[in-house]
């Protein structure tokens, strides 16, 4: 498998491969599976699915989005809690997605440059301002060009189970 350009050798789809393990760096999921994903690029291999997480606690969301052994990978696009807001809509069935502190800026190792954003998240159960916090955390990555339009609301979660039985 060349990921590099993202050729793959022919594989049924829902076969695992052997030997195959997804672990990609911040780098490689903003700079390459977010990048195609925006330029409407498709990979051979669907290795990042697109769901909307927001209708699912992270207990339920599908575990088609396993590909590591802790680690869940999926393409979102960005709900608005308001029509003509830019804040996003992050509630979910029983809770809610909170987040932490400030973006910080996913950098290039070649060049240098800032190529995308990370947010870190953490799950309430419960609504806002009664919600308990659970162990559950989300990073999510965005492009940073805010130029984009319809493409800016491509983004690309990256959902970190801590301290929670395995699924």
């Amino acid at each position: 498998m060349n990921m590099v350009d993202g050729t793959t050798s022919t594989v049924d789809e829902g076969v695992p491969l052997p030997g195959f393990r997804f672990h990609p760096t911040e780098e490689e999921l903003v700079g390459f599976y977010l990048r195609q994903k925006v330029d409407n690029k498709c990979l051979t291999i669907e290795l990042i699915k697109e769901i909307d997480i927001y209708k699912y606690d992270p207990s339920d969301l599908p575990k088609t989005g396993m590909m590591g052994e802790n680690d869940l990978y999926f393409y979102c696009k960005r709900g608005r809690k308001y029509r003509n807001s830019v804040r996003p809509n992050r509630v979910t069935g029983s809770g809610f997605w909170k987040a932490t502190g400030i973006d910080k800026p996913v950098f290039s190792v070649k060049s240098g440059e800032a190529i995308g954003l990370k947010k870190t998240l953490v799950y309430y159960h419960g609504s806002a301002g009664k919600g308990t916090k659970t162990d559950w955390m989300m990073h999510e990555f965005r492009l940073p060009n805010p130029t984009l339009t319809a493409q800016e609301a491509v983004s690309n979660f990256k959902v970190l189970l801590k301290g929670l039985p395995s699924i």
